[in-house]
């Protein structure tokens, strides 16, 4: 069974990783553009649709940046509990290999 199941936690890590560099990539883009006003690019009507786009973009990120955060706490606590089981295995095993080796033998 255990062959057809694995997590591998170091790429939980990495997942981590990756999501909180998309929310600041974005952040910086956004933040990039944040300076350059609508009024100084063009025409009124491209002005206005600058704007509008500044907007939807920071009302988008900020969703966004809520979503990946929301994922996030659950992939770390999901990384956390699969590294809990992982070491009460390890110690487990080690016990038992311990006690049969001693020869004290069995499960307690």
């Amino acid at each position: 069974m255990s062959g057809q199941f694995k997590t591998d936690t170091d790429q939980l890590g990495y997942f981590l990783k990756t999501l909180e560099a998309c929310v600041s990539d974005l952040n910086e883009a956004r933040t990039a553009l944040a300076h350059v006003r609508a009024d100084e690019i063009g025409t009124k009507r491209l002005d206005e649709a600058c704007d509008g786009f500044q907007e939807r973009w920071k009302y988008g990120a900020e969703q966004t940046q809520s979503m990946v955060e929301a994922v996030n706490e659950g992939v770390e606590s999901n990384k956390k509990a699969y590294e809990e089981v992982e070491n009460a295995l390890e110690k487990a095993f080690k016990d038992i290999a311990d006690r049969a080796t001693s020869g004290q033998g069995g499960v307690k």
